[in-house]
């Protein structure tokens, strides 16, 4: 039974000397006057950086499969997976459910505690460099990467002569998980919801949906299809993912309409084309100042919600990304004149 508690607790070199005083019925001891007390060496261990470093891949990436194939150099499944059981050991604690893959709450609290140093390496040591004054990541969907972001991105270059860029095919959900991750600066997105707890938004554009019919269709209003029984024209509409189709779902549902879709193609530029061959009406948006498609008709959709392109990011925008969206704004509201 102890008598009294720890007196003394110092470290010399990499070991800790603890001396503790006991009553002699404990046993051991070295003898000073009256009392005994026990010395205690220990060595201090120090959690492995490179078992850290291996953990913050895989809490980033969400699982050992996933990081190893986005590590930034080459290791083995089997070396990574040894390294954080090694990791677990030392700490005693479980760090992630493997399958399906969750972080333990001990799990959370290292992430959170390795991810600002291990997540901002690269770019320290780019800005010390010198390079990330000149780096330029996006996001956006496939259509905007297309056609419209590279006239912006050569305007962007001549201010910053030595641009690195880096886009990204994303939609507004993978475009915000790629921010919070920080691998890209700003994302141009199709508003789908209302964007994350601590993700900016600035809204550029807001596009109307239209109906594309063939230039000799009956059809003058898209009302006089909603007062039939059953729509007998054939949809020809996007994929159920997109944006477009997702909106015009929204306002049809609105309207108590199913109207099935007959032809599905995956870009809006291919639409065109299969409504002057007749396989059916279409749905699309119309860009300001573009003319209509030839040998078409547009039918404003006037009562169902647009398509609203917007800005992202999280936190403090990079200088050089800041210009670039000073830049995109001032070309949406050249666009709203037209």
């Amino acid at each position: 039974m102890l008598s009294w508690k720890t007196v003394l607790s110092s470290s010399v070199a990499n070991f800790t000397i603890t001396i503790s005083s006991v009553n002699a019925a404990n046993g051991l001891w070295a003898n000073f006057g009256r009392r005994v007390v026990r010395v205690v060496l220990q060595r201090e261990e120090f959690v492995n950086v490179h078992h850290l470093e291996l953990f913050y891949h895989v809490a980033k990436h969400g699982g050992i499969s996933e990081a190893v194939r986005k590590m930034p150099y080459g290791i083995q499944q089997p070396a990574v997976s040894g390294q954080i059981l090694q990791l677990e050991e030392h700490l005693g604690l479980k760090l992630f459910q493997r399958r399906p893959f969750a972080l333990t709450p001990a799990g959370r609290e290292l992430f959170a505690f390795v991810e600002p140093f291990f997540g901002n390496v690269h770019q320290t040591g780019a800005r010390l460099r010198g390079e990330i004054s000149q780096r330029l990541r996006l996001a956006a969907p496939s259509t905007i990467l297309r056609d419209h972001l590279p006239t912006l991105l050569e305007q962007h270059r001549r201010a910053f002569p030595q641009l690195r860029l880096t886009l990204r095919d994303a939609n507004q959900a993978a475009a915000e998980n790629l921010l919070r991750k920080q691998e890209v600066d700003m994302a141009i997105s199709e508003l789908e919801g209302r964007p994350s707890s601590g993700i900016h938004c600035c809204e550029l554009l807001s596009l109307r949906l239209h109906l594309l019919v063939p230039q000799n269709h009956p059809l003058r209003s898209p009302a006089e299809l909603w007062k039939k029984k059953e729509i007998a024209d054939p949809l020809i509409c996007m994929p159920p993912t997109e944006t477009i189709t997702k909106l015009f779902r929204q306002g049809l549902r609105k309207l108590s309409i199913n109207w099935p879709t007959t032809v599905e193609v995956s870009q809006l530029d291919l639409i065109p084309s299969y409504v002057r061959a007749g396989f059916g009406i279409a749905v699309s948006v119309a860009a300001p100042g573009e003319p209509s498609p030839v040998k078409i008709r547009q039918l404003p959709l006037t009562n169902f919600p647009p398509l609203v392109i917007s800005a992202l990011w999280q936190g403090k925008l990079p200088p050089i990304a800041e210009r670039f969206l000073e830049q995109i704004k001032a070309h949406a509201r050249q666009l709203k004149k037209r």
